[in-house]
């Protein structure tokens, strides 16, 4: 025999047997009781996350695709904004001008006491600018701020005098 041959290699009789292992076994399915509850409880999670997840989407009563409840604005010269005033938590009354404090707002209303009890404030959805110099009453959400005292994001704004 020369040196770079290999040995032949046995072959097993069996392909599911080496080293007298047995590598294929047989499946026992398992008693369908046994496996019943945890069966049932998958289908009924699933049954209840599809009723929620309905009910949450508006169920019967839902709205129409792309239908939205749009606030209902007014804009004149003596107000302007979102009209229902109760949509707003905060409200101040001052005279208002043209600045903030420090890079924060576009405008304050000044009221008595100081320039302590200023109100500065800015707006997504109003021109403050044009109720420059008049006494007005604002309504918004008050925003944290670094350096003004209060800060608010103006939703409505109304003239008072």
């Amino acid at each position: 025999m020369e040196e770079n041959q290999t040995p032949p290699v046995q072959q097993s009789t069996s392909p599911s047997s080496i080293s007298g292992q047995n590598l294929v076994k047989k499946v026992s399915l398992a008693k369908f009781s046994t496996n019943l509850p945890i069966v049932i409880g998958s289908v009924l999670v699933v049954v209840a996350g599809v009723i929620t997840g309905w009910f949450l989407s508006g169920g019967i009563k839902g709205k129409k695709q792309g239908e939205a409840k749009v606030p209902v604005s007014v804009q004149t010269e003596k107000e302007a904004g979102i009209k229902d005033e109760s949509a707003f938590r905060d409200s101040a009354e001052g005279t208002l001008r043209q600045g903030g404090i420090n890079g924060e707002g576009t405008h304050h209303l000044e009221r008595e006491g100081g320039p302590s009890q200023n109100v500065y404030l800015t707006s997504s959805v109003i021109d403050l600018s044009a109720f420059e110099g008049k006494r007005v009453k604002v309504w918004g959400e008050t925003i944290s701020a670094a350096k003004a005292g209060w800060f608010m994001d103006v939703g409505r704004i109304k003239v008072v005098e």
